[in-house]
């Protein structure tokens, strides 16, 4: 009844009135979280699609925004997390950044060719690293999940039974933590004004052709105010695009998805400046609705293929195959729980 409590309460948070809540940190971020959990399919773990669950990852994706303000090197190491500045072509920041379609295989090597194009790391930003970084963890979280979870099915020795029971039940909030961190980047990779230049009104260090605002309000009212008074939860599954599970390499999937958003900048200052902002209008309502459809989207999908990748992995130490695990051939005691 308390876990029922809790997702109840969840789900009328995302409709409360505008007073009531915050924006694309808060609402927009508590509806791609819930959003994809609720949609996940059978194959995933009954606590992963437990109402609870949903909740849980809904407020877990606002972490990264909350943790702001911690001080030196937390803030401006994390902070550019959130986004990546590109210009129309995929490139960061200028023609002489990098490209999306390349980016190098670690984040040194991102900073180290940006600082050699002249390109401040902390102006350009991360967002497709913290996104893999934050998939990465998921699937050895979920490896080890399923490790835990097999072992202690199989495990007739009461007090290591008991043992894979408490790791088991340690490591399903560790994987909602996970999921919410992934899913607050996900949610800002499909939020135009995180992969562009033009991140807060048209940048003046470029033409500007057709006109478009270069209002310093602009960013912070479509993903706050506008969000958080238009935009429904159950409109934004009522949108959800089907799954997508064959692309599982990570790269270029990041890359595909970050380029899609880039795909809505002009469509969305064009639509600022016909007015499809103003309150009521169902245009902006309904371009809103479906980036955090796509972010949703997008997640959902995320996990699942992280499901299936742990079922792949190695976890421990001495190394032990989950799917030996999960098959009865291999005994993965010392390997959980240590050996010293």
């Amino acid at each position: 009844m308390k876990r029922l409590l809790i997702s109840v309460a969840a789900l009328a948070l995302v409709a409360l009135p505008a007073a009531d809540v915050s924006a694309w940190g808060a609402t927009g971020h508590r509806i791609v979280g819930m959003t994809a959990m609720r949609a996940l399919p059978v194959e995933l773990p009954a606590f992963l699609r437990d109402p609870a669950a949903a909740a849980e990852v809904g407020e877990l994706s606002r972490e990264p925004d909350r943790w702001k303000g911690a001080g030196q090197p937390h803030d401006r190491e994390r902070d550019t997390a959130h986004f990546v500045d590109m210009i129309e072509d995929g490139r960061i920041m200028t023609e002489a950044g990098v490209s999306i379609d390349a980016l190098p295989r670690l984040k040194s090597e991102y900073d180290a060719a940006l600082l050699a194009a002249g390109i401040k790391v902390d102006d350009a930003g991360y967002l497709p690293y913290a996104l893999m970084d934050a998939h990465q963890q998921l699937v050895v979280d979920l490896a080890h999940w399923r490790v835990l979870h097999a072992a202690e099915a199989r495990e007739t020795d009461l007090a290591r039974r008991a043992w894979y029971r408490e790791d088991r039940i340690r490591r399903e909030g560790l994987i909602l933590k996970t999921i919410g961190e992934l899913s607050h980047y996900v949610g800002d990779g499909a939020q135009p004004h995180h992969v562009t230049i033009h991140y807060n009104g048209w940048s003046a260090d470029v033409p500007n052709p057709e006109g478009f605002t270069t209002s310093r309000r602009t960013h912070g009212m479509f993903e706050g105010d506008f969000v958080r008074d238009h935009v429904r939860l159950q409109e934004v599954e009522a949108a959800l695009p089907d799954p997508r599970l064959d692309e599982t390499e990570l790269p270029p999937r990041v890359t595909g998805y970050l380029r899609t958003t880039l795909e809505q900048v002009v469509p969305f200052y064009r639509l600022e400046k016909a007015g499809g902002f103003a309150s009521g209008d169902p245009r902006g309502t309904a371009f809103a609705t479906a980036r955090l459809a796509a972010g949703a989207g997008e997640l959902r999908d995320l996990i699942v293929i992280a499901w299936r990748l742990a079922g792949q992995a190695e976890v421990g130490w001495p190394k032990v195959k989950v799917a030996e695990v999960e098959a009865g051939t291999a005994d993965p005691w010392i390997a959980m729980v240590g050996q010293d």
